[in-house]
Parts: structure tokens; C-alpha cells; sequence
């Protein structure tokens, strides 16, 4: 791999910055950005503000105008070679004359895969590739794993006391964490695809899956709504079938489908695996739909079973400092973990407060 300069991860970093300002409007597509520097000082950058509109490398040309022809270009991402819903980047880049690219890691769609580098490469233009790869992999897990696994990344949000409690046995739980860390829940709901919960949720709190948050600027987006409903129990009177965007109801059994068909809904059954509605199967459209991120946000039993299946690659658990005691539901529900040898692995990868609460994010290991 390449050896790189400070000066030149500097201006990695800075383009990472900006592409993470699509967090919230770039999905489906991927968070990209590009920062164009010519004598050692940036001549125009820009990052892919929203899907449909121009990419990142096209907002830094504009905005370099002439002073692009001989620059560097530092992207988070291998440019685009193919015509889709905006003209492609690379040849955009050759015309505008840039001296050299430097690359973060390649695009592993299919469509681009190699090909905008070898376009590049073969019209005389130096490319470099890998400077800050791990961090452009980590912004961009969700579309990786959607292109690589065929299945959105799978984010579980957990809200629990310092004990490990999400609710009284009653089920009450209402609030556990305090206001700062439910606005922060917000921002995770609006960088995700696609927000997952169970028909237990749904008959016990009528959540509403939605961001509402005035603060955030998602370009009027609101993530699909997903319900795990073997049975078609979900109730007509549910909050968010009269809310703006869409619900996905996935079944086992759909003969009373057109019900929740009327009143807005879409139903999809899949076939069931050992009995239960194989989540493998919802992951797998949710992909076909585009859906690069999915935000969990259910009970112990759907919970736990992602967990037991490995379906699951995140944990975000927001902890309250107090304790509830023994008359309280677990975050996981998982019968199945009988030995010690059973645990579940994990890597922390950030830690913080978040007002009072504390937010523990960890990834799955392996």
C-alpha cells in the first residue's frame, strides 16, 4: 500500500467531513465527498448533499471552476464510470482536467467496481488508493453491506437502566433515558433506511417510527416503517398507518391482508424458518428496496433472536444512571444461551455521554 503524507490525510480527513454531512439526505447512495487542492491549498470541494442530484466530485469542480485543471482530488469514494440518474463522475474529472487522484477505497457496486479508476488511469491520470480506507469503510457500512451482503447493516438501539433493564415487568417504561438521549435517537432514526420493530411493540406502545426532529434536515424523508408481523395482528387503529411514508407489514400467514392493503400498508409474506418468520428473508428485501441501514428498535424476543441469528452488526445502548431492580425485563431475549460459552462477543468502538445517560456503541465480533 502506498505511503501516504500528513498534508495528504489532511485533505482525506477534510473530504471525510464532508461527505458525512449526507448522512441524513444521501441514502440510498452512498456518503461521499472531495476536496480538490492544487499547490498545497483547496481550490473547491463538495460532498453528495442528496440522491438524484449532483455528486460530490461535481460540486468541488463547480465550485473549483479553473483552477481544477492540474489539481489533486482527494475522494472518500472510487468515482463513478456509468450513466445514472446523474452523468458520471470520472469523465468529468479527465475533462476538467485533474492532475492526479487519491482514493479512499474503490466502489464495490458492480457498476463502478474498478472501472473508475481504470477510466482514469487510461486517460494518464495518477491514482492512489487506501489513504484512510478504514474510516471510509466505516462511514459507508450500510451501503457495503447492502452491496457485499445483500442485506442492509442492522443497528440495534437499546434503552436500558444501568442494570440492564428496559421496563418493569408491568411494562412500563416510559421515560428510562432522559431527553438528550432521545434526541439523539432522532439523528439515528434519520441516517437509517429503514426502522424495525415487532407487532408486540406495536400492540404495547404504538410507536411511530418516524423523525421528528425540527433540527434535522432530512430533505423531507422518513425512513420506511417496518412491523414483523407473523400473524396480521397489527391493529388498523396504529399510529403510523396514518402518518406520511410507508409501512411494511411482513408476515408469515397474509390471508387477512387487505385490511391493512386499504388503509395504506404493505403487506409481504415470506416463508417461515423452524417456525418463525425468517428475519434473513425481510433483510433481503429491504436490500432489493434500497434499504442500506436498519434501526432496530423492538423488545427483547426480536432483539434477541437478530442477536441469536447474527443478524445483527451494532448495539447502540443508551444507559440511564439508576438501577430498577429485579421486577424488570431484560434488554435480550435469548433461552436459548444456557452456558457461558454462549455470549455474544463485542467490540466497543465509542463511548460518551449523552446528558445524563450514557451511550455505549459496540459492534458484533466476527
Amino acid at each position: 500500500m502506498a505511503e501516504f503524507s500528513a498534508a495528504q490525510s489532511a485533505f482525506m480527513a477534510r473530504a471525510l467531513r464532508l461527505a458525512a454531512r449526507g448522512k441524513y439526505t444521501a441514502h440510498p447512495n452512498p456518503m461521499v465527498g472531495c476536496v480538490l487542492v492544487r499547490h498545497g491549498e483547496i481550490v473547491g470541494e463538495g460532498w453528495h448533499e442528496a440522491a438524484g442530484e449532483a455528486h460530490a466530485e461535481i460540486n468541488a469542480l463547480r465550485a473549483a471552476g479553473a483552477k481544477a485543471r492540474g489539481a489533486t482530488a482527494y475522494l472518500t469514494l472510487e468515482p463513478c464510470s456509468h450513466e445514472g440518474k446523474t452523468p458520471p463522475c470520472a469523465p468529468a474529472l479527465i475533462e476538467a482536467g485533474i492532475g492526479e487522484v487519491v482514493i479512499a477505497m474503490e466502489d464495490p457496486f458492480p457498476a463502478v467496481s474498478g472501472n473508475g479508476r481504470a477510466a482514469l488511469e487510461a486517460a494518464g491520470i495518477a491514482v492512489q488508493s487506501g489513504l484512510m480506507q478504514d474510516a471510509a469503510t466505516t462511514l459507508n457500512a450500510g451501503f457495503l453491506s447492502r452491496v457485499q451482503r445483500h442485506r442492509p447493516f442492522v443497528r440495534l438501539k437499546v434503552a436500558s437502566s444501568i442494570d440492564g433493564a428496559i421496563a418493569m415487568k408491568s411494562g412500563e417504561s416510559q421515560w428510562i433515558t432522559g431527553p438528550a438521549a432521545r434526541a439523539d435517537v432522532q439523528r439515528l432514526r434519520a441516517r437509517s433506511g429503514a426502522i424495525l420493530t415487532g407487532i408486540g411493540t406495536v400492540l404495547a406502545d404504538d410507536p411511530a417510527l418516524n423523525v421528528r426532529h425540527e433540527g434535522l434536515d432530512t430533505g423531507g424523508r422518513q425512513p420506511l416503517r417496518v412491523v414483523l408481523d407473523s400473524r396480521l395482528r397489527m391493529p388498523l387503529s396504529a399510529g403510523m398507518l396514518a402518518m406520511p411514508g410507508t409501512t411494511v407489514v411482513y408476515c408469515t400467514d397474509d390471508a387477512g391482508r387487505q385490511p391493512l392493503l386499504d388503509a395504506g400498508a404493505q403487506v409481504v409474506r415470506v416463508k417461515p424458518e423452524a417456525g418463525v418468520l425468517d428475519v434473513q428473508q425481510v433483510l433481503a428485501d429491504l436490500a432489493a428496496r434500497e434499504v442500506n441501514d436498519v434501526l432496530v428498535e423492538a423488545g427483547p424476543a426480536v432483539s434477541g433472536h437478530l442477536l441469536s441469528r447474527r443478524l445483527a452488526d451494532e448495539l447502540v445502548i443508551y444507559q440511564a444512571p439508576h438501577i430498577m431492580g429485579s421486577e424488570t425485563r431484560p434488554m435480550f431475549g435469548t433461552p436459548e444461551w444456557t452456558r457461558l460459552a454462549d455470549r455474544l462477543a463485542l467490540d466497543v468502538v465509542d463511548l460518551r455521554r449523552v446528558g445524563p445517560d450514557i451511550r455505549i456503541t459496540a459492534r458484533i465480533r466476527g
